[in-house]
């Protein structure tokens, strides 16, 4: 499928913000993740201090934010590692971590958000078996007329 069979609204959305928009980390912080109680022994803080810093030294090239709980709780701490605009045309999709308690994983993750992330650069080894699913939505019901 080349350029040209894409509908026009859809090459509208390649372009604009979507397109210049950087690796992103997004930081599970919602009931489990980052929970002393839920993982003792690790600095939550210190994580999103250091994933913060290494972001604004990157000049760009990643972003880090935060969000409440993501669902998978049984796998705290979660990060998401989602493409840049470039990734995603490249064939990146969002990637799903899992287990991200340690100081290792935190600076698998910086590396590969500053070598461009899913679709740009391929992950470091040892990070891919924290690979996770994300969770599946939750099913939909839909409502069926009755026919007389």
């Amino acid at each position: 499928m080349g350029p040209r069979s894409v509908p026009p609204a859809r090459r509208v959305a390649l372009v604009g913000a979507a397109a210049r928009r950087p690796c992103t980390l997004v930081v599970c912080r919602g009931c489990c993740c980052g929970d002393a109680r839920k993982n003792p022994g690790y600095d939550h803080a210190w994580q999103l201090e250091r994933l913060r810093a290494a972001a604004a030294a990157s000049a760009g090239a990643f972003e880090v934010r935060t969000t409440d709980c993501l669902g998978p709780c049984d796998r705290a701490n979660v990060i998401v590692v989602q493409p840049s605009g470039a990734g995603r045309r490249a064939g990146g999709r969002a990637t799903w971590v899992g287990f991200a308690t340690d100081d290792d994983c935190t600076e698998e993750i910086l590396a590969w958000a500053a070598a461009g992330g899913p679709g740009v650069a391929g992950p470091p080894a040892a990070l891919e078996l924290q690979f996770i699913s994300p969770p599946r939505p939750a099913p939909t019901r839909t409502r069926t007329r009755a026919r007389g």
